[in-house]
């Protein structure tokens, strides 16, 4: 969830950038080193070595590809929208994102940039490619509590409000998971 205010911005940010609520210092570098382990292992895995892709030999190709490139372009969808409505036209407003597709999911980037990867997986079932996309998963939860807390800091009971009422990645609630304590 990204959020607007008129504080000062850090060094190295855009003005462009100045509104929004900050990041965890590791969440760029982390990214793109999670995109080249994950590009690494899924492709070496799913066609060069295919150690644990025994699975696609149980799922025809003219599902996995297109339900894994289906996957793929809705989450570019999701992440475009929610690039746009961050740094788009409405980027000089102030307070909490809520709207738009920040009302489905508080992280709807992160959710997409995750998305991209899950299609990818289901195109080739690589069981290898999926530890990474479960450590990717970590990581986002990871950098996004953190973000969070800088949000609540910011916007208090507002923010409060607004992840009572929206899920954090995925857009449907672990009622039973919440209850004991292990929802994100």
């Amino acid at each position: 969830m990204e959020t607007r205010t008129e504080w000062e911005p850090r060094a190295g940010r855009s003005r462009r950038q100045r509104d929004l609520a900050g990041e965890h210092a590791f969440t760029d570098i982390g990214q793109l080193v999670l995109l080249a382990v994950f590009m690494a292992v899924w492709t070496t895995d799913s066609f060069v070595f295919r150690f644990s892709g025994f699975l696609s030999a149980h799922v025809p190709a003219f599902i996995r590809w297109p339900a894994g490139l289906a996957l793929v372009a809705t989450s570019a969808l999701i992440a475009v929208a929610a690039h746009r409505r961050i740094f788009g036209d409405t980027a000089g407003r102030s307070g909490v994102v809520a709207d738009g597709v920040y009302a489905i999911v508080r992280h709807p980037m992160y959710l997409g940039s995750w998305l991209c990867f899950l299609g990818l997986t289901l195109t080739t079932l690589s069981l290898a490619a999926t530890g990474v996309l479960l450590v990717m998963l970590a990581f986002y939860l990871f950098v996004s509590r953190h973000e969070e807390k800088l949000l609540l800091a910011m916007f208090g009971s507002r923010y409060r409000e607004y992840q009572a009422a929206t899920p954090m990645f995925f857009p449907i609630r672990f009622r039973a998971l919440k209850r004991a304590g292990l929802s994100p």
